[in-house]
């Protein structure tokens, strides 16, 4: 007969079955982007934030430049929403660059 102390204290950590809550909430480590998409990605931003600080600013009319700036930035950004598969701000930039390619036809 086993005594108290020879008791495993966790019967049930090599069972099979889902894991625990505290494994699942752990975050991964994302993997490394191709640089190419990393450099669009660190472009998208400068140039969204380029094009919203100058306009803001009086020193960039809304026009081709602002608008481009805003498409491709979108775009930039966009991939890599779209490679880490974070759709909450994919969405945004799709809109983002919708609203700007709309902007261009019009111009």
């Amino acid at each position: 007969m086993m005594g108290t102390m020879d008791r495993d204290p966790n019967p049930t950590a090599d069972a099979p079955g889902p894991q625990s809550p505290a494994r699942d909430s752990e975050p991964s480590t994302p993997a490394r982007l191709p640089l190419p998409a990393s450099v669009a990605g660190w472009y998208g931003t400068a140039a969204i934030l380029t094009a919203y600080f100058a306009s803001s600013h009086g020193w960039l009319e809304q026009g081709l430049e602002y608008q481009l700036l805003n498409l491709t930035g979108a775009a930039g950004v966009g991939w890599v929403c779209w490679l880490r598969r974070t759709w909450q701000p994919l969405l945004l930039e799709v809109a983002w660059g919708l609203v700007a390619l709309s902007a261009l036809v019009g111009l």
